[in-house]
């Protein structure tokens, strides 16, 4: 059931607190195509497929890093992937500790599926803007991105 957003924000809304919420629809909407599709996944797990669709195989420390999960949520994630043939776990080739995990033919398959939803909500969202301000969006969003990164490697020195 969808309760509709918790929050409404107003025209003096901080820019962290807009980006969240942005964010929390654009996943809801995404969330709401794939179950129209009937296709019976979680963001979360678009997320991972999507990682290693564009990424391929990696180990599940580095594919949680790359999702923002911890270990725990992580198996249980995958667990479930691996249980409707998306994904499977290999011996890694240098560590025989360590497993990589890479898509299925399946998971790609179901990846393809989901990134028509994803697209549908994205063009939604931009709807109302040009290409031009699509662009500036896109720029926008890039360069608040690499700033934040910079100040966290400059705190983390």
């Amino acid at each position: 059931m969808n309760p509709g957003p918790l929050i409404t924000p107003t025209s003096q809304e901080s820019l962290g607190v807009l980006i969240g919420l942005v964010r929390t629809e654009l996943v809801r909407g995404i969330e709401a195509e794939i179950a129209a599709k009937g296709l019976g996944l979680r963001f979360t797990q678009f997320l991972i497929l999507k990682r290693l669709a564009d990424l391929g195989s990696m180990t599940a420390t580095e594919l949680a890093r790359s999702v923002e999960l911890d270990g725990g949520a992580m198996t249980r994630q995958l667990d479930q992937l691996e249980g409707k043939g998306y994904l499977r776990r290999c011996p890694h080739e240098q560590d025989r500790r360590a497993l990589r995990i890479e898509l299925t033919e399946e998971g790609a398959a179901q990846y393809r599926q989901l990134t028509t939803c994803k697209e549908r909500v994205l063009e939604a969202a931009q709807r109302s803007l040009s290409e031009e301000e699509r662009r500036r969006l896109h720029d926008y969003l890039n360069r608040l991105l690499r700033a934040l990164r910079d100040n966290n490697k400059e705190n983390k020195n």
